[in-house]
């Protein structure tokens, strides 16, 4: 085979040249632009395919909500709002009393957080009870826990004219039974809109 001329060493150019163009043209198509490689039909032995242009679909701008304004974002309306639909989370109370535990006094906290962002909120802070005892004695201690909830929150800078209060008793149960369980998720202030 001495008229072929492939040695070795033109087998081993050859491959390092297809190689190199190949890096090439993999550099170049990796490249942020939309650059069109062209490649060389003779280097693959057969037809190419001509090169196909990606080009994204238009986005559509949204249509604006039935009365908005042109300047008007999609804020809601937390005056209109309940209290638990942005985050205001109830509080709870131990057996026949209306002293804040360290859990109340954390969820009070994060509820002061929320209020004091929504300036334009007044809230009612009704106090809750089981149902033993009398309708007095409940109405009372409903009232009691309440109010602790309401000077709590202007301790921690809640303003005392966007807090209400009133008390339910046993008359509002949250949870229907006559079992530990259920009057301990009656013991509770809840936050509403007056």
């Amino acid at each position: 085979m001495k008229g072929y001329g492939r040695t070795p060493r033109t087998m081993m150019s050859l491959l390092l040249l297809v190689g190199t163009i190949t890096w090439i043209m993999l550099v170049a198509g990796c490249g942020g632009g939309e650059t069109e490689v062209e490649t060389d039909p003779t280097a693959t032995g057969g037809e190419t395919e001509p090169a196909v242009e990606t080009v994204p679909e238009p986005i559509e701008p949204e249509e604006p909500m039935e009365g908005a304004g042109m300047g008007d974002r999609d804020v809601p309306d937390y005056s209109t709002m309940e209290p638990v639909e942005y985050g205001v989370e109830d509080v709870f109370f131990a057996f026949d009393e209306y002293d804040l535990d360290e859990s109340a006094m954390a969820t009070l906290a994060r509820n002061a957080r929320i209020l004091k962002e929504h300036d334009d909120v007044v809230i009612l802070v009704e106090g809750h009870c089981d149902e033993r005892g009398t309708v007095q004695y409940n109405l009372a201690l409903g009232e009691k826990r309440a109010k602790a909830v309401r000077d709590y929150l202007i301790s921690l800078g809640v303003p005392s004219n966007r807090l209400r209060f009133t008390s339910y008793g046993e008359s509002r149960p949250f949870a229907m039974g006559s079992n530990e369980r259920a009057w301990a998720q009656n013991r509770r202030a809840h936050f509403a809109r007056p």
